[in-house]
């Protein structure tokens, strides 16, 4: 009999330890009723989680609700529903609120000239992995950077992880979602800011001036900067390595941009 509990003791920690205490975060907004009245309040969301194949009834509307809003819209099957919301009573449907409300290119440009600095922005291009968005924009508060630009689709986005990531910096780092980061990127340049794309065959950083009104962008884990966006920034900019690795960690190679780019601007005033 012992036994017995002590085994039904592990498997409950074990199930707490996983996907069980999901239920207790509070980024996850769980069932019809719930998800309509956050939408209602216009809580700021990452996406809407969908069972497979329920799109139809009183679903249909809050579905068509995340749309209009540009909330991303992803389907999944019920398990992972489950247990995403430790076997809690979904409905078919979970909203992930963001631990911050985005803003727009306007207030990251207002806020640089509220400082009365040249604006120095970074921009995150498909960056998936959300511990590496937080210690960017962790590294971005502590350089000085006005704001973060990320894109609505394919990359991580201001959850839970993100917030607890980036260790309090989140708070005070404006964060922009847009649609297309080409876009941005064009519009960034319209406004005169000089942007730098990271990648490893361009510039040694200590060879690049990064002073005055400049954008870096940081590429995803993987594929790094995308062609198009790449093509579009004015320079490319690496960290040289000497071991026998030839790449580094997206955030840390963030991290020492930034930095360079703080003591250019510094340096410069």
């Amino acid at each position: 009999m012992n036994n017995g509990k002590y085994k039904n003791k592990r498997e409950s920690d074990e199930k707490n330890k996983s996907g069980g205490q999901n239920h207790e975060r509070d980024d996850l907004i769980i069932g019809r009723n719930a998800v309509r009245e956050a939408l209602r309040a216009n809580r700021p969301a990452e996406c809407l989680i969908v069972q497979r194949g329920e799109r139809k009834g009183s679903v249909s509307p809050l579905v068509a609700q995340c749309i209009e809003r540009k909330i991303p819209v992803k389907e999944a099957d019920v398990k992972k529903l489950d247990f995403m919301c430790g076997h809690s009573n979904h409905q078919g449907i979970i909203l992930i609120a963001s631990a911050k409300e985005y803003c727009t290119l306007d207030d990251i440009f207002a806020s640089a000239e509220q400082k009365g600095e040249p604006p120095f922005i970074i921009i995150c291009d498909g960056l998936e992995d959300p511990h590496n968005l937080g210690a960017v924009i962790r590294s971005a508060e502590a350089a000085g950077a006005h704001g973060i630009v990320i894109p609505s689709r394919h990359s991580a986005g201001l959850g839970y992880t993100v917030g607890k990531a980036s260790a309090g910096a989140l708070e005070y780092m404006p964060v922009a979602r847009v649609v297309n980061i080409n876009s941005a990127v064009e519009e960034i340049k319209s406004r005169g800011v000089w942007v730098y794309a990271a990648d490893m065959d361009g510039t040694p950083y200590y060879e690049t001036d990064m002073s005055g009104a400049i954008a870096i962008i940081i590429g995803s884990e993987g594929k790094g900067i995308s062609r198009l966006v790449k093509e579009n920034a004015d320079f490319t900019v690496s960290v040289p390595m000497k071991g026998k690795i030839n790449s580094l960690n997206a955030s840390v190679a963030a991290g020492i941009l930034m930095f360079e780019a703080a003591k250019s601007r510094n340096i410069n005033k």
